[in-house]
């Protein structure tokens, strides 16, 4: 690695995770493009050096996350439980049956395309006056005045229902934990193959049926940082007895992660400040964008 490769990491890594890390991703699924097309970062030692990423940037974002609860809430618990047997599978997968770039291009688009399309029409239009969407800020709080859900309101009497869900069940429209661990699983094999850590397609499935920004976005990249940590591991593991460029490019892989540190730190930062309606448009966009790009690539 050169000088300009390592400062172009670093510059990469910096402005990608300064725009993603509001929103639960790691940005990975960014990198990859610019270190395989500029960066020149040979198959498959690519994908270990993306989770490299990873592991190096994850702190930064994870450190302002901290005071929220949700790094060790049930979320983040389900999400990795699922995530890293899959990474390990997908790491596998990947020397072994080693699948080409077209064919994950091309996954990546039909899932993320659609996905990113469909979370930005429901966003802007729940965002519309008269909507149904929920007036709640970044944080899950009410409007003034308002209670919180679930708080008794001062003067209402208080009904019990033995026919009403449990407060166990996942609310109205979100996935159940098996449903989540099983996603999970497999985005972790998509993961462990190609190097992202998840929560590029984590964040828009979970945000899309209705789970909210503040609540996934600390458990997307918790998830993220242990799979990485995981998977990277397994690949180093397995450049000990397969021949090839197997091992990540260490010295690339932390240049791009210690931008990606500081701009996960700054960017988490942000995210308290930003309104939910936005960050649900931002996470639409990105997915829409990243789907473009592949799509693109795939089919050229």
């Amino acid at each position: 690695m050169t000088w300009s490769e390592g400062l172009l990491g670093f510059a990469a890594g910096l402005l990608i995770s300064v725009v993603t890390a509001p929103v639960g991703v790691s940005g990975a699924v960014f990198l990859l493009p610019v270190q395989v097309s500029l960066l020149g970062v040979p198959s498959p030692a690519v994908t270990p050096t993306n989770l490299l990423y990873n592991v190096v940037a994850g702190p930064g974002a994870l450190l302002r996350h901290r005071g929220s609860g949700q790094l060790r809430g049930p979320l983040a618990r389900l999400l990795i439980a699922g995530a890293v047997p899959g990474v390990v599978a997908g790491a596998a997968v990947r020397v072994f049956a080693v699948p080409g770039p077209q064919v994950f291009r091309l996954f990546v688009a039909a899932l993320l395309l659609p996905l990113g399309l469909w979370l930005c029409a429901r966003t802007l239009r729940r965002a519309r006056p008269g909507g149904t969407g929920d007036v709640r800020g970044a944080a899950g709080e009410p409007p003034p005045g308002e209670p919180r859900r679930g708080e008794h309101r001062p003067g209402e009497p208080i009904e019990a229902s033995s026919t009403g869900p449990s407060p166990l069940s996942p609310p109205s429209g979100q996935p159940s934990p098996r449903a989540t661990t099983l996603l999970a699983a497999a985005v972790g094999v998509a993961g462990g193959i190609y190097g992202i850590g998840g929560g590029s397609l984590l964040g828009p499935i979970l945000v899309g049926r209705g789970m909210p920004v503040a609540r996934v976005a600390p458990a997307a990249l918790a998830c993220t940082f242990v799979t990485s940590v995981v998977g990277a591991a397994t690949y180093a593991l397995l450049a000990l007895t397969t021949p090839g460029t197997v091992a990540p490019d260490w010295l690339l892989g932390i240049a791009c992660g210690l931008g990606g540190l500081a701009g996960g730190y700054l960017g988490a930062r942000l995210q308290p400040r930003l309104p939910e309606t936005g960050l649900r448009l931002l996470l639409g966009v990105m997915a829409t964008g990243i789907g473009l790009l592949y799509a693109v690539q795939g089919l050229g």
